[in-house]
């Protein structure tokens, strides 16, 4: 399979109360697996303006946007897919999490705070794996290539 460029996003850590900012992508309860908000920068666009704009699309937050925290590479050699996420440190500057909220792009269905034990205790599912490693830690990590999941 012929791989198709790599794929550049930014992804948000947003922890309030200590409880980490997840998003379900998968519109009709396709998967129950949990992500970061975020998604792919446009051409020309900068990643902390691109993740901006996919956290208010996907959770109706605004976000100020820290430093990075995660790299994380992840591809489907079936598709020729291989996007890089890079995870950004986000605080909250206006908003909450309103169950009314829609996607604009019709994607992300649901959004969800998990405690620090949701996820180390396995009671979700999530990716990439070094997801709570990231989040409640202080170093900027690096996740090797992985194999993507739906």
């Amino acid at each position: 399979m012929k791989y198709r460029p790599h794929r550049i996003a930014a992804r948000a850590l947003i922890l309030h109360d200590d409880r980490l900012l997840l998003v379900n992508a998968y519109p009709g309860d396709m998967s129950d697996l949990w992500c970061a908000p975020g998604g792919g920068a446009d051409p020309g666009q900068s990643l902390p303006a691109a993740l901006i704009r996919e956290v208010i699309e996907e959770t109706g937050l605004t976000v100020a946007v820290g430093p990075p925290a995660l790299i994380n590479e992840f591809h489907d050699p079936d598709r020729g897919f291989h996007q890089v996420d890079i995870f950004f440190r986000c605080t909250i500057t206006d908003g909450a999490l309103d169950p009314r909220w829609i996607d604009p792009e019709g994607v992300v269905t649901n959004r969800r705070f998990f405690s620090r034990d949701d996820l180390n205790l396995g009671r979700i599912r999530f990716k990439p794996d070094s997801l709570p490693a990231a989040a409640w830690g202080d170093q900027m990590l690096y996740d090797p290539l992985e194999r993507i999941v739906r």
